[in-house]
């Protein structure tokens, strides 16, 4: 089950509320502590005929609530006397409060500072004050502290526990929680209206992470440095695997030191981890292989677990290079140049360690001709120097002439400003790609467009990544079309 937390200020709002929440979720958490004025909460119990859990947490819980204890522990009762199906008591106040009718009693544990070590001890003394669930909430900001509360779901136990991971290992506690048979997962209604920092909205769940399939056989696919901009990549891939019947789903991970981060990979039964480009670096210490490009670049962008131990891949320079080889063909007149596009060609790379590195690493593949440039010219001279190739002081980057150009620096921007490109260096002749733009119209890709660039598309960039993650995983080309519609949300 999901339940959606509302957490209105007015009994007009908390109607709209229910209402929007019931028709995604299986049930519903009405918070009291923001109540203006006191609720008529027999009348809002009607409102919708999903199970209502109904809490009043005070701030040391994440709440809200500002006024006296004695007014908190009367509404509770009142509320409690209302029939809703479930309420919220921390131990403290069940303690206070008897059971009464029908309602059951979900007895909650929070601490925001850190996790909890020990949990027996709150297990029993959430029986004796009567608890039908168990609540427990506290930060999981990396794999290590999300561990416990996982443990704490799934084990086995006389009482039914639920948990709130607050935190970057949020999503992942409430995605295993699902696998796992935790009673239901928390969600909020949309952004904006998140209980706690970072929860996950419904329509996240249901539209990126496709929960409601998700099962006690369903094997996942790590995802390493989550964020916003990962998103399409989870969507795209989590949709293919449902279109094509694959019982797999994207897990976000969040930080573990490597050797921990291991340990979680091979009790979950992860074999395969895709990570974000900002990633790309720290994953390498998982791996006890690299390929040449990963090791020479020191970026990878996959890891798969092979029979000797964790090989680490980048596709990324592949992704970058088969969409600018793709363009090139397109505009090429010459059937020679159609069959090796990059042979021979001008290509200046702006880039840095890691990410720049990697995408040299496959230009020479190519047989291109290789400029690097960075606003840091010693940068530039310390890749040049390792790849035997040519370095562009930043100073003559404007005199310099490049058949292709390909940003390759998480950290650049274009400007007039020391340590920035100006956006004069752009000029119509130019093809021009941006591996940094993880699927997006970058500012880069926006100046290039309007300067009249032949521009390789990100969003065929993530396309050509996103399609290598998935035959890994499953033998099988994506297709293509559908592929595209999923990275583009369509």
């Amino acid at each position: 089950m999901i339940c959606i937390t509302v957490n209105p200020s007015s009994r007009k709002l908390a109607k709209v509320d229910l209402l929007n929440a019931a028709r995604q979720c299986d049930m519903v958490e009405l918070c009291l502590d923001r109540f203006i004025k006191s609720p008529d909460i027999p009348d809002l119990l009607k409102v919708i005929d999903k199970p209502i859990l109904i809490s009043c947490r005070r701030p040391q819980e994440g709440g809200h609530w500002d006024r006296g204890e004695e007014d908190r522990l009367k509404l509770l009762r009142t509320a409690i006397v209302a029939g809703p199906a479930y309420v919220e008591l921390d131990l403290e106040t069940a303690a206070q409060i008897p059971r009464y009718g029908q309602t059951k009693r979900v007895i909650s544990y929070t601490n925001l500072e850190q996790p909890v070590s020990r949990i027996t001890p709150i297990l029993e003394r959430a029986a004796k004050v009567q608890a039908d669930v168990v609540k427990f909430t506290w930060p999981v900001p990396t794999m290590e502290t999300a561990w416990p509360l996982l443990g704490a779901v799934v084990k086995p136990r006389s009482l039914p526990v639920v948990g709130l991971g607050l935190g970057d290992a949020g999503i992942t506690f409430s995605l295993l929680g699902r696998k796992y048979g935790s009673p239901w997962l928390y969600a909020a209604l949309e952004k904006g209206m998140e209980a706690y920092p970072s929860q996950p909205t419904v329509s996240e769940l249901d539209d990126v992470f496709h929960w409601r399939q998700i099962d006690s056989d369903t094997r996942f696919l790590g995802i390493m440095g989550y964020e916003p901009s990962m998103a399409p990549v989870v969507r795209a891939l989590n949709r293919m695997f449902v279109e094509s019947g694959h019982n797999l789903r994207c897990l976000p991970l969040a930080d573990a030191q490597p050797e921990n981060m291991k340990k979680i990979l091979e009790l979950l039964n992860i074999r395969v981890v895709v990570a974000s480009p900002r990633a790309g670096r720290s994953i390498l210490a998982i791996a006890s292989e690299h390929e040449e490009s990963a090791r020479l670049g020191r970026h990878a962008d996959l890891l798969v677990l092979r029979d000797n131990g964790w090989s680490a891949y980048n596709g990324l320079w592949r992704a970058v290079i088969m969409a600018m080889e793709t363009l090139l063909m397109k505009h090429s007149a010459s059937a020679a140049a159609s069959q090796k596009p990059l042979d021979r060609r001008n290509v200046l790379v702006i880039g840095s360690e890691g990410l720049g590195e990697s995408v040299i690493y496959g230009l020479k593949r190519r047989n291109a001709l290789i400029s690097i440039c960075n606003p840091d010219d010693k940068v530039a001279q310390q890749i040049a120097q390792k790849f035997q190739i040519r370095a562009v002081p930043h100073q003559n980057l404007y005199n310099t002439l490049a058949d292709v150009v390909i940003f390759a620096d998480f950290k650049l921007k274009l400007g007039e400003h020391t340590g920035r490109i100006n956006p004069s260096f752009l000029r119509p002749t130019m093809y021009v790609a941006d591996a940094a733009a993880q699927g997006l119209d970058s500012p880069i890709i926006q100046e290039a467009r309007e300067r009249g660039c032949r521009v390789a598309e990100p969003l065929d960039v993530l396309a050509q990544q996103t399609a290598l993650v998935f035959k890994t995983l499953t033998g099988r080309d994506a297709p293509p079309e559908r592929l595209r519609e999923a990275l583009a949300g369509t």
